[in-house]
């Protein structure tokens, strides 16, 4: 055989697959446990520190993605720190609506863990390849990201409305693209990063559904 011959790896056994998703749900579960610690902690926090923590979360999630391959205790100490320094980052947010619509707050995080289940059990069974819709959800979700900018500073009515519809169109596609990737995966080690984007689809369905539920008319 040749040097240059490329070399592919093997596909994953059953019991091997159904491993990596026992493992990436304990530490989505996990995360999420960290990231509700990072919230009581923040709690009180001022918008100025939440502002720098968020920054450090996508610090460390970049590191996330670099330690992946090399180390999984490193992967995972840096997952969970991802968790807390996101959970502090949103804490104010999730403050607000605690002290003004507590009861918006477990709306949404009823409807988010039904989202979730739904769209993951759909995005684990569907036998076809959404990686073109997944190209097509990133370019969506970048311009619902310049929509919300437009939104600062432009008053459009229903917008709010509008951009947290879209935002969930948006995060169904992109929740079963992730859990149809974790079904097709060939690296047993990848746990921590499927979980990672697990996770920041969660989040992002759970503020979504805070904005739908805590809006006021």
């Amino acid at each position: 055989m040749s040097s240059d011959t490329p070399v592919y790896s093997a596909p994953l056994t059953r019991d091997e697959t159904g491993t990596l998703f026992g493992q990436t749900m304990g530490l989505v579960a996990v995360t999420a446990a960290c990231f509700a610690a990072g919230v009581y902690l923040g709690r009180d926090m001022t918008g100025m520190w939440a502002w720098l923590f968020y920054i450090a979360s996508f610090g460390v999630l970049f590191g996330l993605n670099a330690a992946a391959q090399r180390s999984d205790g490193l992967a995972i100490t840096l997952l969970f720190g991802f968790g807390l320094l996101l959970g502090l980052a949103i804490a104010p947010t999730i403050s607000y609506y605690v002290d003004t619509d507590p009861q918006a707050v477990w709306q949404a995080a009823g409807a988010t863990a039904l989202f979730m289940a739904g769209c993951g059990a759909a995005g684990y069974a569907i036998r076809r390849d959404l990686a073109p819709l997944a190209r097509i959800l990133f370019w969506a979700l970048l311009a619902l990201i310049v929509f919300g900018i437009v939104l600062i500073f432009v008053r459009i009515p229903q917008g709010d409305l509008i951009y947290a519809i879209l935002g969930l169109v948006i995060f169904a596609g992109l929740t079963m693209y992730d859990f149809q990737r974790l079904r097709r995966t060939k690296d047993i080690r990848s746990a921590p990063l499927f979980a990672a984007s697990i996770f920041l689809d969660a989040l992002n369905v759970f503020l979504l559904f805070l904005q739908l539920f805590g809006r006021r008319d």
